[in-house]
């Protein structure tokens, strides 16, 4: 029989987020922490995420709760699924819709076929500059801190590996693609290069991640799904994030 005097256990676990719009990633795990503390985890309870939404993007965030959290780095190494819409009328400072945006003059619109080949020299190991608004750290501060002061960041190319980008939808602007990708791919790199091989506008107009790993949009709630008080039987269970053996 367990001593009424004893301290509840810490949760330990982890949760499948269908993140909405406006939300911060971190924003989402400090809303998962208080709703733990209500129900009784310890105020210094480790809640983290396992790779970075934008707050304009939607879909999985995988959130690790406890001594889950050792997990992060595993889990953030593994593959992702994208479904993103980029608009090659235009141009932002961020590469989405969270920057100063441009309108762009385009002397031709691609035709499908070039298009199909501009998806194809973006994929396989490439070197992908990431965005100016982005964690990358330069001198110690993140690039997006630069950034936001109105300095240039100089940002250097990096091997990333996108395994393929298919074509949903193409009806101008706007180009509708599934992405599947390694670890640090940066959509809003590709929305940007993709309109650089084209010679027209680029930028990423809507983001929703359907797979991270293991973890899809099918196993995922929501935060308004979720009770405001949580304890150890809200959450998944340790052992989903580890390898099959």
């Amino acid at each position: 029989m367990n001593d009424p005097g004893q301290a509840k256990p810490s949760p330990a676990g982890l949760l499948v987020i269908d993140k909405q719009p406006g939300f911060t990633s971190m924003d989402v795990c400090a809303i998962i922490r208080t709703r733990l503390r209500r129900g009784g985890a310890p105020k210094r309870i480790k809640v983290g995420h396992a790779g970075t939404l934008d707050p304009l993007a939607t879909g999985v965030l995988v959130v690790l709760i406890g001594k889950a959290t050792r997990l992060v780095s595993q889990v953030m190494a593994a593959d992702k699924e994208y479904e993103a819409s980029i608009d090659l009328s235009r141009r932002s400072t961020s590469d989405d819709l969270g920057g100063e945006v441009s309108d762009v003059q385009v002397a031709a619109r691609p035709d499908h076929d070039s298009l199909l080949n501009a998806i194809a020299s973006l994929t396989g190991r490439i070197m992908q500059t990431p965005p100016q608004f982005s964690a990358m750290r330069v001198g110690g501060r993140r690039a997006y801190a630069i950034a936001r002061e109105g300095e240039q960041v100089q940002l250097q190319p990096r091997p990333v590996v996108v395994h393929s980008i298919n074509l949903l939808e193409f009806e101008w602007p706007l180009v509708r693609v599934r992405v599947h990708c390694g670890k640090g791919v940066y959509i809003r790199s590709l929305a940007r290069d993709l309109g650089s091989v084209l010679q027209t506008g680029g930028m990423l107009a809507a983001l929703r991640r359907t797979r991270v790993g293991l973890f899809d949009l099918a196993m995922s709630t929501t935060l308004d799904q979720l009770p405001h008080v949580m304890g150890q039987e809200h959450l998944r269970p340790l052992d989903l994030a580890l390898p099959a053996e």
